[in-house]
């Protein structure tokens, strides 16, 4: 279902695990600043509504979407953290850039996930134009950032469960 049929937004909080004791880092660019910056603010605000104590999130800026994984690598290297959320925002433009840019960081983001086993959230609004992007961080169609929070609790609390003993079925 695509964003303009859902809005990226909602979610039930009875249905989200608690996220009491998760580190959660997120690795945001700097470039369209006005929309990551709401993507960084619905990320902050829905992880400290699910439980996660806000010292517990760490932020690092990058220049572009590009960045992305590299900063996650790092952050997941030199920090104890149960996810990494990247976000960004790409806009097509007059060339192909949007294309690379976009198959590169999702491709990234998946490779540094299944490596790490960490979950390693793809935060980024893909857009043909900046008024999509701004319904996709806060208008119309939501926030991907809150999307985003919800998504990286729930992939820690599955990583938690699924590492937890298996009960004996008696045999």
């Amino acid at each position: 279902m695509s964003s303009k049929d859902q809005n990226l937004s909602e979610f039930n909080l009875e249905d989200c695990p608690s996220a009491k004791d998760f580190k959660i880092h997120i690795a945001v660019s700097d470039w369209n600043t006005e929309i990551t910056t709401n993507l960084l603010n619905g990320a902050k605000d829905t992880l400290i509504k699910l439980g996660v104590k806000a010292e517990d999130i760490e932020v690092v800026h990058v220049p572009g979407t590009f960045e992305l994984p590299f900063a996650a690598k790092c952050l997941m290297k030199s920090h104890t953290t149960d996810a990494v959320i990247c976000l960004g925002c790409v806009i097509r433009g007059e060339t192909k850039h949007d294309d690379y840019i976009n198959n590169a960081v999702a491709n990234g983001i998946t490779h540094l996930s299944l490596v790490s086993d960490k979950p390693v959230i793809y935060g980024v609004v893909t857009t043909n134009d900046k008024q999509q992007a701004i319904d996709r961080s806060g208008g119309i169609h939501g926030n991907k950032g809150i999307e985003s929070a919800v998504t990286a609790v729930k992939m820690v609390a599955l990583a938690k469960n699924m590492k937890s003993p298996k009960k004996s079925i008696g045999f």
